[in-house]
């Protein structure tokens, strides 16, 4: 069903729900991580977004990247892991706990980070172990530490 988010919330408004998401750590040959500056609220997030139904984890994941980015030039490399966020709210007034089924992706081609749409005004490569941008999602401060415990053997 496309537009599930539209459609649930027909049904409850802005009542807190259980949402999946797909989310990508997207790395780039320098080790950075690819951050987005959201449209809603113009806090900064890791790329990706509510599966639909009938979405698996990888295909929403491939389509929440090409409508955040613009590009399908992403190789999957593996799952960081599952998080879930319990008091998310939304600047529409949403409310969600969010279950986060993270990442590790690569490019296979050079990315435009001048796309910009409704949903992405800025994308910025940036160093984690020196994030100091304002994260929608505070939870996402255990995906970077895991991240860099994973990948980099880096305490944070």
């Amino acid at each position: 069903m496309a537009d599930y988010i539209k459609w649930i919330r027909s049904k409850v408004a802005h009542e807190q729900i259980f949402l999946n998401y797909c989310v990508a750590l997207i790395r780039n040959s320098e080790g950075k991580i690819l951050m987005q500056r959201r449209g809603d609220n113009h806090l900064w997030s890791f790329v990706g977004g509510c599966m639909e139904l009938g979405e698996d984890f990888e295909t929403a994941l491939r389509r929440e990247i090409f409508e955040e980015t613009g590009t399908t030039a992403v190789k999957i490399v593996r799952q960081l892991g599952v998080y879930t966020w319990k008091d998310v709210l939304y600047p529409n007034g949403d409310k969600v706990q969010s279950i986060d089924i993270v990442y590790i992706c690569e490019l296979t081609a050079p990315l435009d980070v001048s796309y910009i749409d409704e949903e992405t005004l800025e994308l910025r490569w940036v160093d984690l172990k020196t994030l100091s941008l304002p994260l929608f999602i505070s939870g996402h401060k255990q995906v970077i530490r895991d991240y860099l415990a994973q990948e980099e053997g880096y305490v944070y």
